[in-house]
């Protein structure tokens, strides 16, 4: 397996040079900012992630603000005490996107919401003093206790709220493919999620770089 500063200078040579791929790097929040944040954005990441996958993400901005109407602010309290009879009339609802499917995951992951308030004080807290190096226990914790939340969604609401973690896009798969990291069809089993976590810290250690940026420069470094 490469270092991160010989896969850096080849994403570097691809991407116009070390400033310009620097300018691409975004960086996460801090575990202060992230705990300022209120646990009705999580719902709104939750369910800005899960009803943009598999759909038209600019239908979605479109309507947000109707979403933001409909599920009363995403205030995870409220919205996990919506009944079956509010959520079938929200499944008709013209200011949101009316999947029943989606709009019932939305009250399920705001009961998560309030599971992690009652066991860390908040949610925000839960999400903020995660450490990156487990990072993928995250992943894992909103796959198993949210709806919807596998796969690359759980990951992606996390990178929108600015947690540190890496983004399993087909070009950081790629990137993993090459270095032996990912060996075989799928990156959804423990063991290999353990490899990838396992791949990422040691390029943190040798780096002193984010999950973030590290995932963007495997990224920048292959076609894919």
């Amino acid at each position: 397996m490469e270092t991160l500063a010989q896969i850096h200078k080849r994403a570097a040579r691809r991407h116009g040079g070390a400033a310009k791929l620097e300018k691409q790097l975004a960086k996460p929040k801090s575990r202060a900012a992230l705990r300022r944040l209120g646990d009705d954005r999580w719902l709104a990441s939750m369910t800005r992630s899960v009803f943009q996958a598999g759909f038209v993400w600019k239908v979605i901005d479109a309507k947000w603000p109707g979403f933001e109407e409909a599920f009363l602010g995403f205030d995870p309290g409220k919205v996990a005490k919506l009944s079956n009879a509010r959520l079938d009339k929200l499944a008709t609802d013209e200011r949101i996107v009316r999947n029943p499917v989606k709009i019932r995951a939305t009250r399920d992951n705001a009961a998560l919401l309030v599971e992690l308030a009652k066991e860390h004080g908040s949610a925000a807290r839960c999400f903020a003093d995660w450490p990156p190096e487990e990072i993928v226990g995250l992943w894992q914790l909103l796959h198993q206790r949210g709806s919807r939340l596998g796969g690359f969604t759980g990951p992606m609401c996390l990178r929108h709220m600015g947690v540190d973690t890496p983004m399993l896009s087909n070009h950081v798969v790629a990137a993993l493919r090459e270095q032996g990291v990912v060996t075989g069809k799928s990156t959804s089993s423990r063991k290999t999620q353990q490899a990838i976590q396992d791949a990422f810290n040691g390029w943190r250690e040798e780096s002193g770089r984010s999950l973030t940026e590290i995932s963007k420069i495997l990224a920048c470094s292959t076609d894919g």
